[in-house]
Parts: C-alpha cells; structure tokens; sequence
C-alpha cells in the first residue's frame, strides 16, 4: 500500500471526460477537494484505492466520478456500500446530481422501503447499484440480484459498517462479487478491521490520506461542559437560546433522542429527531424539514447520522458522548464542513473523563472545559401527546423510471412508499 500527494487545482487536470467536465462546471465544482485531487487519477487507471479523509470532504465524487466515467465506456456495474439508508440516499443524489445528463441509472436497495419496487428497478440493470449491506443480503437470499457483473465495488464510510455490526455481511457481499473488479474503499478513520480488508480483499491498494486519521476540522471550536444527567436539558435549553442557527444533537439511544426532541419541541424551538425506529418516509421528512429550514433543530442517533449533508451547521451538541472516539470525528464533522466554522459542544460526566481522555489522544489535541453557566430554571414536563403530534404525517412516492445511457431522465429506485421494515433478523431493514 502506498500513499501519494499530489496538487491539483481544477478538474480538468484528473483525465475525466469532457462530458464529465461540462457538468461539473454546470453544477459549480470548480476545484477538486484534497481527496478527489488524490483519489481521482488513481481510480481513473483501474487501481485499488483506499482513501482516508474527514466527513464532508467530497469523498462521493473522488469515488463516483470516475465509476461513471469506466462503467460508461467498459459497462457493467457499480456496487456502493453504505452503512445507512439516509447515507445512501445522499450517495445516490450526488451521482444523479452529475450522471443524470448523461443518462446514468441507479437504484438504491435500502429498509424502509418496499423490496418488490427494488427489485422491479434490478430487472432494469441499473449501472450503479447503491445499498445498505442489510437489505442487499435479503436480494441476495431471494435471488433478485445478479452481481456477477459487478467490475467495481466502493465501501463508503467503512469504518461506521463494521462498528454497527455489519461485518459479516460485507465480508459476505465481497465474496459474492468478481474477484476481478476493482475495489476502492473510504473511511474518515481506519479501525485494524478496515485495514484487514484493504489487506485481503484487495490488489495492492494506494492509501490516499489528507488528513491523518482521526483529524477534525481545522475550524471547528471543541468544547466540553463537564454536566451530571440531570441538569442537560437545562444546559440544551441555555445553547438553544445562547446560540443563533441550525443545531444538530446526537443522543446515543433512540430512546433519548425521542425525549430530547420532546423537550426541545417544549423550549418552544422546532425539532425533528431521527433514529432506527422511525421509518424511512419520517426519516427523509425529518431531513428535508433540517435542511430547508423547517426544523432548526435535528436529533439523531449514530446510526442514523451518517448521510446527514446539510451546510450551514452552525453547533454541533454531544448531549451524550459516543461509544467510541470514532464517532465523535465523525459527528462534530457534520460542523465546519467546505471550508467553513462551527462549533462543537459535548456534555460529559465526572466518571467520563476515560472517555475524553480516548477522544483526546484519538484527534490528538486537548479539549477545553467551560465553566457551567447560569442555567435556566427546569421547564414544567409537556403532555407528551401535545408534543408527538408537532410530528407531520408523512407520505412518500414511487418513481420508478430507469433510464439507459444517454437518455435525459434521472433513474430513481429510493423505494418510494412508507413501508416499516420489522424483520428480526440481524439488524438489517434497520439501517
């Protein structure tokens, strides 16, 4: 495994097509990222590729670029694993975003939404096929897809898959495809799990790296409020009236996530909160309502925040701490992305100092503690009924056109009616 660097200033210097090109430049990309000025050659050649770069860095096009570009004259297909439906979903507009022109046709194979419409759109032969490791392992069980034409196959946020357990599954899919393709493989962190698959299930991959692992935002501003349980919502309610803008809040259950949300709702801000348990239509809704406007404030679970691509964060809030120092790269990263600031927040527990001593030596920088401010009184508990029904009910439909190469229509497949996926197997609708 090699790493490389190398500066490039503008698209046109990495050997995409002129097409490409054109609709880059339509679509305002100018100047590649870091990642995509390293990842983009490389991937343009046929090599293995595993990149390693903050979130919110443009790691979609250093892989989608040059997928469309070889699928496009080589044909066969395009296999995207993402740890999440909301990630995938996020993929599969950034692809169609520069694809679409030229006729690109993707489906996206996620829980939550219904498999007799995905497995209409596989009938098709999409060029890319983008999934969740959960749901492609139920098609690949009930042998509606076909991957044997697979030539490349891109891991996206690696690292988030192995820790929500979907190990065995991807270790599975890789097996089931070509052994000839090409591989490329894009993580913010690189866990000894992610370096064994680099290890085995690729040929001679070149490691890209712009920023060491574990790397945050050059412009995000770190802070922790040492905070016992009881006193949070106070503090959430003193940062919600103290700090203008949009708002993130991780929790580290579903079950928190609810009640903060609820909360929030009673300090009279909006909010939505996304998790596992909510469906794929609430999920979307909740999203689309964060990046409208709609909904100042969006709470999310780990497992659900990966795809959360809005601009324009301004705090990020820790309400708990993650279970892991990864996480937390990867959820203050949703703050200070392209370039711009933010900040970041965390509320910790006098027994966590463990934990944020790992966070420390992992982003290697101290994190400062702020002295506890005058809190507001504690607001009077909400007739959680009153607060539930702020929830919108939601409706989602289908689109189910798959255009051929050339043709101007965009290829949808994002599973189109609300549909709660409860299968007990696994965990795999769930994501």
């Amino acid at each position: 495994m090699t790493q490389i660097q190398k500066s490039i200033t503008n698209f046109g210097e990495l050997g995409l097509a002129p097409k490409l090109l054109s609709v880059l430049e339509t679509n305002g990309f100018i100047h590649p990222t870091p990642i995509q000025q390293q990842a983009i050659p490389f991937a343009l050649q046929g090599k293995d590729v595993v990149g390693i770069a903050q979130t919110g860095t443009g790691k979609t096009l250093a892989f989608g670029l040059p997928m469309i570009q070889i699928l496009s004259r080589n044909k066969g297909q395009g296999l995207v694993l993402v740890p999440t439906r909301e990630l995938a979903l996020q993929v599969e507009e950034t692809l169609q975003k520069v694809g679409r022109s030229i006729g690109l046709q993707t489906v996206v194979l996620i829980g939550g939404a219904p498999m007799y419409a995905q497995t209409r759109a596989l009938r098709n032969s999409p060029h890319i096929i983008i999934a969740t490791p959960g749901r492609l392992m139920d098609h690949m069980e009930q042998k509606t897809v076909n991957l044997q034409n697979v030539k490349i196959v891109v891991l996206d946020e690696a690292d988030r898959m192995y820790d929500i357990g979907f190990a065995p599954q991807v270790k599975q899919i890789l097996r089931a495809v070509p052994s000839d393709r090409q591989s490329m493989l894009f993580s913010a962190t690189m866990p000894t799990a992610i370096a064994s698959i680099a290890t085995h299930s690729m040929k001679n991959p070149v490691r890209v790296e712009v920023a060491p692992v574990g790397t945050t935002a050059k412009l995000i501003d770190q802070a922790i409020y040492m905070v016992g349980k009881e006193l949070r919502l106070q503090l959430l309610d003193f940062l919600l009236e103290k700090e203008p803008g949009t708002v993130l809040v991780f929790s580290r259950t579903k079950h928190g996530a609810k009640k903060i949300a609820s909360a929030i709702r009673n300090m009279n801000h909006t909010a939505m909160e996304i998790h596992s348990d909510r469906s794929l239509a609430q999920r979307r809704a909740a999203l689309s309502g964060f990046k409208s406007g709609a909904h100042r404030v969006l709470v999310a679970t780990d497992i659900a925040a990966r795809g959360i691509d809005v601009t324009g964060i301004s705090l990020v809030i820790n309400f708990d701490l993650p279970n892991n120092s990864e996480d937390y790269v990867h959820r203050i990263g949703r703050t200070g992305r392209a370039g711009a600031s933010g900040r970041a927040v965390s509320f910790a527990s006098p027994d966590e100092r463990g934990v944020l001593r790992d966070i420390e030596r992992l982003i290697k920088k101290p994190l400062p503690i702020l002295a506890l401010p005058v809190l507001p009184p504690k607001r009077p508990q909400s007739n959680s009924a009153h607060t539930m029904n702020h929830e919108p009910r939601v409706h989602s439909h289908a689109n189910h056109s798959r255009p051929r190469w050339g043709n101007n229509q965009r290829g949808g497949g994002n599973g189109q009616r609300t549909n709660k996926f409860s299968n007990p197997r696994h965990a795999r609708g769930r994501y």
